[in-house]
This record gives structure tokens, C-alpha cells and sequence, in this order.
């Protein structure tokens, strides 16, 4: 339980830190494992870690700039709008890797081309920022397990960040940024509702 209790949000981290490729790729994995809307997992993580190109995204940041500095990974979450046709594919591979029996993947390939001639743009967007959370959230706590510390980010501009990385793809949009480091300063101990303002039953 002790993720879930210490896990708090840190903007300053030891910037000469630099947190191992490998072990960041297995951060990543973990947190790719997030379920999503029929499991068509549309999430995509842009890392950025460089000075240069921290530098380049650092005017579509509205704040948050010493996280920036200092983390060693600056993860820009983005869904991708396209995630019907991409998601064919999840189910192709799932049959021939034997996780699913082919009438099952056939079933599921049919309702996913019904909803791509079906679903707008808004609502492919918020089913997005949905399954875009619920990676973020997993990233964090499997940030928190390997030892390293996180803070979730929404002020930046979502409609130019990745142009400044050279990304154009308009069926890729941003929607949240997690810092990720080795924690200098301990974040703060914060305050949370109570249970029963939170939940109620019936």
C-alpha cells in the first residue's frame, strides 16, 4: 500500500540525475499495460529528455518550467485520433498470438469499424483523455515503485507542443505531461476528502 500513501506530486528533482534507458523503457512497459476503451490502446508517450529539446517545448509550457529543468523525463501523453484503424491491428496480433480465438477477434475488428464510421471526432477525443489518464495514473505509481518521484501536468499548449518537437500528425493530441525523476525536494503531505464526502450508497 505504501505507492498509493507516499505517492506525491514533486516538481524539483536532481537535475545531474539521469535515469538509466533501460530502466526507463521498463517504466514504460509497466505502464503501457493501463487498460483502455476495448483495449485498443491509442496511448502514445513522446519522451523528451534532451536540453535541446526541452528548450524547444519550453515556450508551449504555461508554467511548470522547473520541472521541466530538472526532471530526467518530461513525458508527453497524446492519444492517438486515429485509434480505430490502428486498433485493428491489437486484435490481429491478439488472435495470431493466442490470446483471443479468431471468432472473438473477428467479433471485435467488426464493432471497431462500426464505431469508426460512427464515433466524432469529440467523442474519440474524450474517450482518449480517459484511457490517457488511466496510463498517466499507472506511470506514477510505477514511478513510485522503481524509487523516482512524478508530478501530472496539464498547463501547456496542446495544439502547438509537439510542432515544436518536428511531430506533425494531426491524429496525435496531447493530453497531459508527467514529469519523472529522482526527487530533491520532498513533495507536499496534501489534504483528501473524507469517505463520506466522497462516496454514497444506495
Amino acid at each position: 500500500m505504501s505507492i498509493f500513501l507516499n505517492r506525491k506530486s514533486v516538481r524539483n528533482y536532481d537535475e545531474n540525475f539521469k535515469i538509466p534507458r533501460n530502466e526507463l523503457n521498463e517504466m514504460l512497459e509497466l505502464a503501457l499495460r493501463a487498460p483502455s476503451s476495448m483495449n485498443l490502446q491509442p496511448t502514445r508517450m513522446i519522451v523528451v529528455e534532451s536540453k535541446e529539446a526541452k528548450e524547444k517545448i519550453k515556450p508551449h509550457m504555461f508554467g511548470n518550467i522547473l520541472q521541466l529543468d530538472t526532471s530526467s523525463a518530461f513525458i508527453i501523453i497524446a492519444t492517438d485520433l486515429n485509434k480505430f484503424e490502428t486498433g485493428i491491428k491489437v486484435f490481429s496480433d491478439s488472435e495470431h498470438l493466442g490470446f483471443l480465438p479468431k471468432e472473438v477477434a473477428n467479433r471485435q475488428k467488426d464493432i471497431i469499424k462500426e464505431r469508426n464510421n460512427n464515433y466524432n471526432k469529440a467523442r474519440i477525443l474524450n474517450e482518449g483523455y480517459l484511457d490517457g489518464g488511466l496510463l498517466a495514473m499507472q506511470l506514477m505509481l510505477v514511478a513510485k515503485e522503481y524509487g523516482y518521484d512524478t508530478c501530472p501536468i496539464a498547463g501547456f499548449n496542446k495544439q502547438t507542443i509537439l510542432s515544436a518537437l518536428n511531430i506533425e500528425d494531426e491524429n496525435l493530441q496531447p493530453i497531459l505531461i508527467v514529469s519523472l525523476g529522482k526527487a530533491k525536494d520532498a513533495g507536499y503531505d496534501s489534504y483528501r476528502i473524507s469517505l463520506d464526502d466522497a462516496v454514497k450508497y444506495y
